[in-house]
Order: structure tokens, then sequence, then C-alpha cells
């Protein structure tokens, strides 16, 4: 009787740690931009009970709360196209969090988007949007 090794809950999940590395990498490319537009980076990968946010940085007076979403291809659509009205009341929530956990009180708070598709073999392209919520 043959038998089949069972997948084991502790080995590496090569597509999660592909997702994983993509991610770190438009975040990286992402505040690379957005610092050469002259914000300034905060925080990274700030994470709570309710979830995680990005980027923070500050544009002047106000303080930018920035998701990244980042594809190697537009088969499953543009990387902007990934945030819902959904994610975005998240974020508003996280963005409240991250002001009370750091006794912060800017003038004003915005929420931005940053998309990166970074197709092999081709320039990586980024796309910021400014105040999606």
């Amino acid at each position: 009787m043959a038998r089949t090794a069972a997948a084991s809950p502790f080995a590496p999940d090569p597509a999660a740690e592909h997702r994983r590395l993509l991610g770190e990498r438009g975040e990286t490319i992402a505040a690379r931009h957005l610092t050469r537009l002259g914000l300034v980076l905060v925080d990274r990968n700030w994470r709570c009970d309710a979830g995680e946010i990005d980027l923070v940085l500050r544009d002047g007076a106000v303080l930018v709360i920035c998701e990244v979403k980042t594809r190697t291809s537009t088969d499953y659509g543009d990387p902007l196209e990934a945030v819902t009205p959904v994610k975005v009341a998240r974020l508003r929530r996280l963005a409240a969090r991250w002001l009370r956990v750091h006794g912060c009180h800017p003038e004003d708070v915005r929420i931005d988007m940053v998309g990166v598709l970074a197709r092999p073999g081709r320039p990586v392209e980024v796309e910021h949007v400014e105040g999606i919520g």
C-alpha cells in the first residue's frame, strides 16, 4: 500500500513567499517614489490586531497613510483596482489607531494609493493616487 506524504502545516508555501517578496519589493519602490516627490517616510509595515498600514508618510503638515498594491501583470486587473471601499474604510480605522498609538495630531490625514506594476522584462510602472478616501 503506497502512502502519500501529507503537507506539513509548517512547510514553506512557495506561492505565499513569492507574494510576500513581491509586496516588499513594491513597498520599497513606492517608498522610493514618494520620497523622491518630497514626502517623508515615517513608518513602514505598521501592524496591529486590526491590520497593517503599508507606508506612513508626511507631506508637509499632512500625514499620509499609503496602501501599496503590486502586480506582475494585469491579468487580474490593474493594481489600483484592488482597493475596495471596504479596504478604504479599514485604512481609515487603521489611521485613527496609528494616530492614537503614536500620540500624533497632524493638521490633516490623507489616504493615498500606489499601484506598482512590475512585469518581468519591462520597466516598473508606478501610479500614485492622492486622497482615495
